[in-house]
């Protein structure tokens, strides 16, 4: 398994006499349930020891505005804006596009901002959220988008003032000739567009395209540090400078405001160059060998004549449970009994995951293909389960 670089510091375990959380990848290494549950690694703790301490709020942090010019060179953008989460991302990036009821948001009808946020588009913007199912299953494409988008000035309806894609979604690629068609329709009819980029990495390092090539297309963009990453907290924004600037208001008026951000600026740095690497096709980092295990973990399915619900694209492996007569949750039960960390049907791959996950997973796969285990009393659908 690859892993990141170690640091020279070693820090000593506490007098509690628990293990040192800063060594080794310990529990990530058997949880297959998110990449959200990688963890920091001690070149970032390295990184977070000799960071800065000054003040953001004041925009005074060295550390914290290199981070945001470098991710912004990177991505061929003016700016960005260092946030705390990726919700917080989405959120104050579409609250700065959107100015005066009445106006719409148009998205995939799986997207994170729409069933993970807490409803937070509509609560905070005033915006009707228009949600879309694509015709081919796997991702929007423009002629699904121009069925949805309202255009004129009738005053029965909502007007679409911005366009949210997300890429990856639940693993799958948006392409990037599908993702320049929709916002060149959108720029054409004066229409913004946000990309959701979360694990846009994911979809750079599969090849689709680089991360500029992606990132310079859109009004504005959402990168997320703290899932396939590796860091322990944080996202960040990019977009022009005039956008960036009112985005600061929006993200201090939620509480976004930080204070020493540069403890977790310079962690993401370390994460971006270390996880993603510095080429912008990311072909120099970790991630390339997290998609050769998920399809390896796809091959293990399929060989006990197992059936996928979609196809993998990047390290999310998604399991067509129903189809083996599997519950909703029995996988995770099955796991627990191996040391492994499940959660329906979805197994996300990081490049913390250990070789022997994989081999107890397939030992996971053999008793669920068989049947031989207690089912789970608990039928009902797992969070981060895709909708139908």
């Amino acid at each position: 398994m690859a892993t990141a670089q170690l640091s020279t510091i070693s820090p000593q375990a506490p007098a509690s006499g628990r293990a040192n959380t800063w060594q080794g990848a310990g529990a990530a290494e058997f949880d297959l349930r998110s990449d959200t549950m990688t963890k920091p690694t001690p070149s970032m703790l390295d990184a977070i020891c000799q960071t800065t301490l000054l003040d953001d709020v004041f925009n005074e942090d060295p550390t914290t505005n290199e981070l945001q010019s470098y991710v912004a060179q990177r991505t061929k953008h003016e700016d960005g804006l260092l946030v705390l989460s990726g919700t917080m991302g989405n959120q104050v990036a579409i609250r700065t596009h959107l100015t005066q009821p009445p106006h719409s948001v148009l998205c995939d009808h799986r997207s994170h901002i729409i069933c993970y946020e807490a409803g937070g588009v509509s609560a905070w913007t005033g915006a009707t959220v228009q949600t879309v199912v694509p015709k081919n299953g796997i991702h929007l494409t423009l002629e699904d988008i121009q069925k949805h988008a309202v255009l004129d000035d009738n005053i029965h309806y909502c007007p679409t003032k911005l366009i949210s894609l997300e890429n990856t979604l639940d693993g799958m690629i948006m392409p990037l000739t599908e993702s320049r068609r929709i916002v060149e329709w959108a720029h054409a009819n004066d229409i913004k567009v946000h990309l959701d980029g979360a694990r846009l990495w994911e979809a750079v390092v599969s090849g689709a395209g680089s991360l500029e090539e992606y990132t310079s297309l859109f009004d504005s963009v959402s990168l997320c540090f703290s899932k396939g990453l590796g860091a322990p907290m944080g996202s960040i924004i990019v977009g022009s400078q005039v956008f960036i600037k009112k985005a600061r208001w929006f993200r201090k008026s939620i509480g976004g405001g930080a204070r020493q951000t540069g403890i977790y600026a310079a962690a993401a740095r370390v994460a971006l160059d270390e996880t993603f690497g510095k080429d912008p096709n990311g072909k120099t980092g970790l991630l390339p060998a997290t998609h050769a295990k998920a399809k390896q973990v796809a091959q293990m399915w399929t060989g006990r004549g197992g059936k996928l619900q979609y196809p993998v694209h990047t390290n999310m492996v998604w399991l067509n449970l129903e189809a083996s007569g599997v519950g909703p949750n029995d996988l995770a039960v099955i796991g627990q009994d191996k040391g492994l960390r499940l959660l329906g049907g979805r197994v996300v791959v990081h490049y913390q995951v250990s070789d022997e996950a994989i081999t107890r997973l397939g030992e996971v796969f053999d008793i669920a293909m068989k049947g031989d285990f207690q089912r789970s009393n608990d039928q009902s659908r797992p969070y981060g389960s895709s909708k139908p």
